[in-house]
């Protein structure tokens, strides 16, 4: 696994946002039993998702979270240097999303904004690339700060049919500001990729290998029918949770050992909220203690890129706020993909979770 330390760049704030409409399973069980319904929620930690309207996107709820941070903040958009939108749904095939997201929050035309595609381990791969962009840049008074946005769409990519994934994911969209400074403490990073895992949570069509483009005849009936189900989610559970309790444990080993510090010493461990079966389990051969480790998922759903900084604005904003504390943040999931940061964090203007109305309108582009 690679590994890599960060030197005087901290995080200096946190945001989420998710859309008001909610959905449950307990309340409308529908394709399940109501039985099986509940057994599920006891089982993956959801109660309920938030599902976002089919006029907004990942960005709309990411930029939201992210005027609410300036703002709190009292940053100028200007002096934002950089800006890594971290998502599996872009706005458009191309341009990349964040260079409109560059014009909606009113960053300069200096700032360097550009697209990360990945997921579960987006919002570590995220703040490393933009704290690492940062710890470079050429010292200039006024300069040094980045934006973090992770958001992702996750419940669109559903079949109505998937009992496997329909009650597992929900929409959400964050924030996390980072900024250079001098008496930060190091940021300590580990990651790894195995593509062998690639097949086991995918969605086939959209891409250029299969393309959702119309061909130059029309397609069959049943070339429709497969296109359909290419285009929505397909998850291996079995082959995601042998990946993970292989992978995860000891990715947890080395970011401590690399920060030079032991599972008792963190203040709070936050992994991708994935389920909650999964995190017990992962909670028990990492060794955390059950009141440090965040299991947050209840209100929210796995929301893939998004899961960690929402935890994070969920259940720590007050703490952060009042106190520096040590936090372990992993995420891992599709790719096979994973990493692991470790990090010292607050005091900051208190995290918050922020929702979006079913009316709200984005600036069209």
């Amino acid at each position: 696994m690679v590994k890599a330390v960060v030197d005087g760049v901290r995080i200096a704030g946190v945001r989420a946002a998710v859309p008001q409409r909610r959905h449950s399973f307990l309340e409308d069980p529908t394709p399940f039993t109501r039985e099986e319904a509940e057994k599920l929620c006891a089982s993956t930690g959801v109660r309920e998702r938030r599902i976002l309207p089919a006029h907004l996107c990942a960005s709309d709820l990411c930029v939201a979270a992210a005027e609410g941070l300036l703002e709190q903040l009292g940053w100028d958009p200007a002096s934002v240097d950089v800006l890594v939108f971290v998502s599996q749904d872009a706005d458009y095939n191309l341009p990349a999303t964040a260079c409109v997201m560059q014009k909606r929050l009113g960053l300069s035309t200096s700032a360097a904004c550009f697209d990360v595609a990945l997921g579960c381990s987006g919002f570590v791969y995220g703040t490393w690339i933009a704290a690492r962009l940062l710890s470079g840049l050429v010292p200039e008074p006024g300069r040094g700060r980045a934006l973090v946005l992770c958001g992702d769409t996750s419940s669109r990519h559903l079949r109505p049919d998937d009992r496997a994934t329909l009650p597992l994911f929900g929409d959400a969209g964050s924030a996390t500001a980072l900024e250079r400074a001098d008496d930060a403490p190091p940021m300590h990073v580990v990651v790894g990729t195995d593509g062998a895992g690639a097949p086991h949570i995918r969605i086939k069509a959209g891409g250029r290998r299969h393309t959702l483009v119309p061909p130059g005849t029309p397609r069959t009936a049943e070339e429709e029918a497969q296109l359909f189900h290419d285009s929505r989610l397909t998850l291996n559970g079995a082959e995601v949770f042998s990946f993970t309790l292989k992978a995860v444990p000891p990715l947890v080993r080395e970011v401590l050992e690399l920060a030079g510090t032991t599972a008792d010493a963190v203040d709070w461990a936050v992994l991708h909220q994935a389920n909650k079966f999964m995190l017990d389990h992962l909670r028990k051969k990492t060794g955390f203690a059950e009141e440090r480790f965040v299991v947050d998922m209840a209100e929210f759903g796995n929301t893939s890129s998004a899961s960690i900084p929402l935890a994070i604005s969920h259940r720590l904003g007050e703490d952060l706020s009042a106190h520096r504390c040590k936090l372990l943040m992993a995420g891992f999931g599709v790719g096979w993909s994973w990493g692991a940061l470790v990090g010292d964090i607050g005091p900051i203007p208190p995290a918050r979770v922020i929702e979006m109305p079913d009316d709200w309108l984005p600036m069209k582009v």
